[in-house]
């Protein structure tokens, strides 16, 4: 007969409402608290991310983000205040969610994540939410994750629409290079300060990683691995759509031919020098039915 899970008082108390919730329970509250997350980017996605995982009780939380917090981001980026202008976002992102949640472990890394630190950074956490903001870190963080072995949980926004999914490291399925072989030509895709961005769209598309990262951790439910979530906020309709496997993926094809990290910002086009702009892809178009 297993032991049941110890918690302290206070822990019983604050995850209450998880504890008795069926399929979750002691045991999945016990799994959240002894895991580690880490949330690239605190920014649109990463605010509802972080917060909603502290709250859950995630035991080890890293945030990694090397931007300060600007008042253009206070229309949607929740985790920052506007005392926090000007400050560096995981400084004000790891005030915030040590105040949400002092019995967690909050890890600030206030750097660019790069082909140099990736796999130090995301090899130290069970599980890698992407809020970035950009393609040379999507790109990246995916192939990193195929590498080590973890699971991704992607989500992205442009304007009204957002779109979420799950990368699960195993035989026959989809990263995210089966999804978008190729990065869009630079200049093609609009900056959230180009085209404007719906303020509450991250904070739903934010939420639905958190769900699935809960979900991945727990072990309960279906993740949305294999699939893509499609959300139009100006409809209000949810899609659902099969990404497809590709079998001559360079990253997780039958024999990939990308087996360490390359220079992303030459992948995708970006000038050494040149900052990337913030960018969010469109709809799939390589999906199943």
């Amino acid at each position: 007969m297993s032991e049941a899970p110890r918690f302290t008082e206070e822990e019983v108390v604050r995850y209450a409402r998880h504890i008795i919730l069926p399929m979750i329970g002691g045991k999945g509250q016990r799994r959240l608290l002894d895991s580690s997350v880490l949330c690239i980017g605190a920014g649109g996605l990463g605010s509802p991310v972080a917060m909603y995982l502290a709250a859950a009780g995630v035991g080890k939380l890293g945030i990694v983000d090397f931007d300060r917090v600007d008042l253009t981001n206070l229309q949607r980026q929740i985790l920052h205040t506007t005392a926090d202008v000007g400050r560096p976002k995981v400084e004000s992102a790891v005030d915030r969610l040590s105040a949400l949640n002092p019995g967690i472990e909050i890890v600030g890394h206030d750097t660019v994540l790069t082909s140099a630190n990736a796999m130090d950074l995301l090899g130290g956490y069970d599980v890698i939410v992407d809020g970035s903001d950009n393609f040379p870190v999507r790109y990246l963080a995916n192939d990193a994750t195929q590498m080590l072995g973890k699971p991704l949980v992607h989500g992205s926004i442009y304007q009204f629409d957002g779109q979420a999914t799950v990368f699960m490291p195993g035989p026959e399925t989809p990263c995210y290079r089966c999804l978008f072989p190729h990065p869009p030509p630079p200049g093609t895709v609009p900056s959230c300060a180009e085209g404007g961005v719906f303020g509450v769209l991250p904070g739903i598309v934010g939420s639905i990683q958190a769900t699935e990262a809960i979900k991945v951790i727990t072990g309960i439910g279906n993740p949305l691995v294999g699939r893509l979530l499609i959300f139009d906020a100006l409809d209000m309709e949810f899609t659902t759509v099969k990404i497809r496997w590709d079998a001559e993926c360079p990253v997780c094809g039958k024999e990939p031919s990308i087996t360490e990290l390359i220079d992303y910002d030459a992948f995708c086009g970006i000038a050494p020098g040149q900052v990337p702009t913030e960018a969010e892809h469109g709809v799939a178009t390589t999906v199943g039915d």
